[in-house]
């Protein structure tokens, strides 16, 4: 009988009957079944999941809320999500870096609150915008700095900045927030309808179309998908991964600022819980449109159908008359299951598919 090779592998000459029973099933030819090809390539391709996914459910939708599917509605889920759209866009490149950021609800507010205050003071739209867009900038500075230049954990950061700038806001407001903004500010920029759109969806429409555009073929920001797939590997070939961080958390608190500015032009004001739940809602968005937690995957038009869907559904709970106060349960449940899905498809990727991936998961838990 044959043993064993010299290297520690498994002598050729071996009968299959002696080998190990994991060893049989990795040589055996496997035959896909086409459900099988079909499932895998709508999970390498998520947006065409997503996109179908919608299609599908917005037709089932369709026969119980008729309208639905209406042109009307359909603008007024644009206009719902178009504020959360705009920060997701920063928020997709920075978890494609492998970043994180959850302090752009609160960043999101004193955007608003900063340009509120500027404009009640007499200062041009223009300035104020430009002061609320910068003041917001300068919080992502300091996140990436922090981040980039000191090494500190993402989350912990974020989470600090994210009690600093709502604690900045209470006091710069009194804890009343800023209202009664000038029609001069608040017509043009957050309630004209300009070719019968409103504008803060023409906004998040170019945003998300450029960035877009730019992470798929701007060599600057592709480089974010080597840092988030191997950050050694990145610095070895000569990227420089701290001015590439500093300016993705620079760029989403920015967008997360406009999305503000944007929010307190729609209002004609700005309430100091504004942006409360946002960054999760963006998270699991861009989770769900196939960016992944730990960095090197992610498409800006995965995350617009996340968010999509997501606006979609609070949008059918408003239809039916349930109680709203399920909007938030279903969205953490989305992002658990999302991150869960998210972790599974890494485990079939490194294990070489399904079946790998079903003896990884079956050592796993017998060690448990």
């Amino acid at each position: 009988m044959s043993v064993a090779n010299g290297t520690g592998g498994i002598d050729p000459a071996m009968p299959v009957e002696n080998r190990d029973r994991d060893t049989q099933l990795a040589e055996m030819p496997t035959q896909a079944h086409p459900l099988a090809r079909v499932l895998g390539l709508l999970g390498q391709v998520r947006e065409l999941a997503l996109a179908l996914f919608l299609i599908i459910g917005g037709l089932i939708v369709n026969i119980y809320l008729p309208g639905f599917l209406g042109w009307t509605n359909f603008k007024v889920i644009l206009l719902g999500m178009s504020f959360d759209a705009i920060i997701a866009v920063g928020m997709t490149i920075l978890l494609v870096s492998g970043g994180f950021d959850l302090s752009v609800g609160a960043v999101m507010a004193l955007g608003g609150t900063v340009t509120g205050m500027a404009l009640g003071s007499g200062t041009p739209v223009a300035v104020a915008i430009a002061e609320g867009i910068l003041v917001g900038a300068l919080v992502g500075l300091v996140n990436g700095l922090v981040i980039a230049r000191l090494g500190v954990n993402p989350l912990i950061t974020t989470l600090g900045t994210m009690s600093v700038v709502n604690g900045a806001v209470l006091l710069l407001t009194a804890e009343q927030g800023v209202s009664n903004l000038p029609a001069v500010f608040s017509q043009p920029v957050g309630q004209d309808t300009p070719l019968g759109i409103q504008t803060p969806i023409l906004v998040m429409a170019v945003i998300v179309l450029v960035g877009d555009i730019l992470l798929r073929r701007s060599r600057f920001l592709r480089q974010n998908y080597y840092i988030g797939a191997n950050i050694k590997s990145a610095r070895l070939s000569g990227i420089n991964v701290t001015r590439i961080q500093i300016f993705n958390y620079i760029l989403v608190a920015g967008l997360s600022a406009v999305a503000g500015i944007l929010t307190a032009a729609r209002q004609s004001g700005i309430s100091t819980n504004t942006g409360g739940p946002d960054a999760l809602q963006v998270i699991a968005a861009v989770v769900i449109g196939g960016a992944s937690l730990s960095g090197g995957e992610g498409t800006i038009l995965g995350a617009f159908l996340g968010l999509f869907l997501l606006n979609a559904i609070l949008n059918v709970i408003s239809g039916l008359g349930i109680n709203p106060d399920w909007g938030p349960v279903i969205t953490g449940a989305v992002l658990v299951l999302a991150v869960t899905l998210d972790q599974l498809g890494r485990v079939v990727r490194l294990q070489g598919g399904w079946r790998g991936a079903g003896r990884h998961l079956l050592r796993m838990s017998r060690r448990g």
